[in-house]
Order: structure tokens, then C-alpha cells, then sequence
């Protein structure tokens, strides 16, 4: 019999059950050879940008920044879709050789792979307001980075075979890389704050983790204190630190994001709603949802 303990999947932990319901999706727009003098912006799509060097290299340029070397297995992109370039030279490029036409492949160019990431969840964005203006990742100096080598060498193979079935297993692929990017943030300790921080954090994740699994439970600070093994005060004060904000307040914040995917996705009664997001009440549900999302729930289903 195996020693390795058993994992139950029946609760998931607190990112899980924020990564299940971000609506992430991947769409890999070139991957291709780019040779002689050439320059690609992908800025301005309100998405997730991101570049992957599979051969050769590159050069990014950001403004007024200095120029930053990609080399083979560099993977960057761009949590705030922030203005970008990536540049065959390590001079600025000429602004007409930008998103041009480029010189034929021979050979001896660099491949790189550009695609977005896109969430149609609003849930991701306190998620992804904890991340930098840009994060470049370099395989070759990463520590414990074989499973996300891995993840990207399957997505250069499927992108590579193009059979049937391809855009699935690249939207599944694009799930274990922006996971294995979330984690490769927390253990460079580049984070030290915000919603990703306290997901990783051994105490306030378990109250993430109740609330994100049962937001119709009556949680109150003293209740959500207990799951963490903190006091009250202790808890109050570290919820408030790591995640910006208080423990109650986000528990309605949740709630109202769990009520605008139900009634933007379900035929269900605004009273059963609002049952589900731990309101005995319907007014008091309405209520709380116009404060906190300017919106009545009426005018949120209307527009489906």
C-alpha cells in the first residue's frame, strides 16, 4: 500500500474555488518564425497578453524602461494589459516595423508563441490587481520550475501537431499555466499582499475557503475566526491586512458575485438567489446587492 496520503476533493482549497469560476480562457493568435527586423504590440485588447520565446530570443520593450533580454523558454505577459513591445533588437524598434509584415522564415529565427489570457468572471479581478504591471518567467534560471516546463512543452506539442481537438486541450493547458504562474509569484515572494497573497496564506485561506464554499452559511467574524484558529481581534486585523479589506465586507462582496453569475446564468427566482447567498430575505438581499454593485438584480437579469 502506497504512504501517500489521501487528498478528498469534496472542499476545495480557497484559489480552487476562485480559479473554477474565473471563466479563464486561452487563445493562441500566432505561433510562428519570425525573421530579419520585426516588432509585435499586442496592448490594447483588454485581455491578458502573453509572449512565449520557444527558439531564439527577443528583446522587450516597455516604456521608459530598459530594454530586457528573452531567451528560449522566456514566457512574459501582462496581468493589466500594459503597452508592450517585443522586438527582434535591443534598440526601439521603428514605429511603422511594428505588427508589419515580416521576412520570410528561414530557419534561423526565433519562434514565439503570442496569445491572451481572457476572464469573463469579474471575480478575477481582485485576483489579478495583486499581480505586477508585468511578470517575465525564465525557464532556465526558475527554480522547481519542471512542472510548468512541462505544461509549456505540451502546449508547443499540441500547437505543433494541430489535431482535432487542439483549442480544448489548450484552454486546459492554459488553466495549469496561469495556475503554475500564481504559484511561481508566491514562492519568488514577490507578493506580500492582496487577495493571491492571503490565498496562500495558512491561516486566512481557510476563511477564504469557507466563505468562496459556503456563502449562504450564517458566517459571522467570530465563526470565521474559529476556522483559522485565531481570536477575533487577531483574525480581524490579518484578514484586513492581507486582503485589504474586512472579513464581513468580502463575505458580502463574494456573495454578490456568486448572485450576479446566478442570475446572469440560471432561471432562478431572485428569493431562491438570495437564499443561496445567505439571506433569509429577499428585500434585504436586493438591498445589500444595490449597495454593493450600484445594480438592482432586475437590471442585472434584463441584460442577458
Amino acid at each position: 500500500m502506497s504512504d501517500r496520503p489521501s487528498v478528498y476533493l469534496d472542499n476545495p482549497d480557497a484559489l480552487s474555488s476562485v480559479m473554477k469560476q474565473l471563466g479563464l480562457s486561452a487563445n493562441v493568435y500566432v505561433s510562428g518564425e519570425f525573421c530579419g527586423a520585426w516588432a509585435v504590440d499586442s496592448s490594447g485588447s483588454r485581455k491578458m497578453p502573453f509572449h512565449l520565446i520557444s527558439k531564439g530570443e527577443a528583446w522587450l520593450h516597455l516604456p521608459e524602461k530598459e530594454p530586457v533580454k528573452m531567451n528560449e523558454g522566456s514566457l512574459v505577459l501582462f496581468p493589466h494589459d500594459n503597452k508592450h513591445i517585443i522586438a527582434s533588437s535591443v534598440d526601439a524598434p521603428d514605429p511603422d516595423l511594428i505588427n508589419a509584415e515580416f521576412d520570410t522564415p528561414d530557419g534561423t529565427g526565433t519562434h514565439m508563441i503570442c496569445g491572451f489570457f481572457e476572464f469573463k468572471n469579474k471575480t478575477a479581478w481582485p485576483l489579478l490587481d495583486s499581480f505586477p504591471d508585468w511578470l517575465i518567467l525564465d525557464m532556465s534560471s526558475i527554480g522547481k520550475a519542471t512542472y510548468l516546463k512541462n505544461i509549456i512543452e505540451l502546449l508547443i506539442a499540441e500547437l505543433d501537431t494541430n489535431e482535432p481537438g487542439m483549442y480544448a486541450a489548450i484552454e486546459n493547458l492554459a488553466h495549469l499555466l496561469f495556475t503554475q504562474i500564481i504559484r511561481q509569484q508566491i514562492r519568488a515572494d514577490q507578493l506580500q499582499s492582496g487577495l493571491l497573497f492571503a490565498l496562500f496564506d495558512s491561516k486566512i485561506s481557510r476563511a477564504l475557503s469557507a466563505i468562496h464554499n459556503n456563502p449562504e452559511s450564517s458566517w459571522s467574524l467570530d465563526s470565521l475566526a474559529a476556522t483559522c484558529a485565531l481570536s477575533r481581534s487577531a483574525f480581524a486585523q490579518k484578514f484586513q491586512d492581507l486582503v485589504g479589506m474586512s472579513a464581513m465586507k468580502y463575505l458580502t462582496h463574494w456573495r454578490m458575485q456568486q448572485a450576479t453569475l446566478l442570475l446572469e446564468s440560471s432561471q432562478l427566482s431572485i428569493a431562491e438567489i438570495a437564499e443561496r447567498c445567505g439571506y433569509e430575505s429577499e428585500p434585504a438581499f436586493r438591498k445589500a446587492f444595490r449597495n454593493t454593485t450600484g445594480n438592482t438584480p432586475g437590471s442585472v437579469r434584463r441584460v442577458i
